[in-house]
């Protein structure tokens, strides 16, 4: 876990963030009818060569990829390639950058041309639902006040939290402590100021439960149902939570 104390390190957080944020509304104006997933992580790489960033999934435990694909009922790292994207998909795009040797983590999800009401609904609640979680992420509150407000606001929208994956600290690593579930448990750490946290719900449209596909890598709906993820970098203030992405 680190935490960040002094001002360059808060500075050099807040850049990488930033420059994160825009490589991904570039990648979202890329969706449409008829693109291959590939030409999306081609666009991760170019982008990520202009802003002298390094793409912080590439190589990754092995991860073949610049960035994350999932489509439908693909929940998380889906790897690009030849699927063609067509009107009514809904795409959720998770990266990260490295800049000066720290990580930031953040992810969408994008709907392709016209979709259906479950999926702008599903879409809207999960992105409310990390908005939710953010609120809570107040210096002296508990990660489970993060997790339990995700929950809530969710399980009351009739959608399900996935509970095999979690947020997570972020920093000098991709991955570090605390991790960050999207479902109520035991307290958890005690938030402080400097910490910073990947939160990120991922939402289905019905039963929480995944499957993991035969490349290993991509995790899916147990039974093809739709799938929505979001996720900021933030990090921990005396006051709000400081969204980095």
């Amino acid at each position: 876990m680190i935490i960040i104390k002094s001002p360059e390190e808060i500075a050099t957080m807040r850049q990488c963030g930033k420059i994160l944020a825009a490589i991904l509304d570039k990648l979202r104006t890329e969706i449409k009818p008829g693109i291959k997933t590939y030409q999306l992580d081609i666009v991760m790489a170019e982008e990520s060569r202009r802003r002298k960033v390094k793409p912080s999934f590439k190589g990754y435990q092995g991860f073949p990829a610049n960035l994350c694909v999932s489509v439908n009922d693909e929940i998380v790292h889906g790897i690009p390639g030849e699927r063609v994207l067509k009107d009514g998909d809904i795409v959720s795009l998770d990266a990260g950058v490295i800049y000066h040797g720290f990580h930031s983590d953040s992810a969408i999800t994008v709907g392709v041309g016209e979709i259906s009401q479950q999926a702008r609904e599903l879409i809207e609640v999960t992105e409310n639902s990390l908005e939710a979680g953010i609120a809570q992420a107040n210096c002296g509150a508990h990660v489970r006040d993060i997790s339990a407000a995700i929950q809530d606001y969710v399980e009351s929208r009739g959608f399900s939290v996935v509970r095999e994956y979690t947020g997570h600290g972020v920093g000098r690593d991709l991955h570090e402590d605390p991790q960050v579930p999207n479902f109520a448990f035991k307290n958890g750490p005690l938030l402080r100021k400097g910490m910073v946290i990947a939160i990120e719900p991922m939402v289905n449209a019905g039963d929480w439960h995944t499957r993991l596909a035969p490349n290993q890598w991509t995790v899916l709906t147990i039974n093809g149902i739709l799938s929505a993820h979001f996720e900021h970098t933030v990090a921990i203030t005396d006051g709000k939570a400081d969204i980095l992405t």
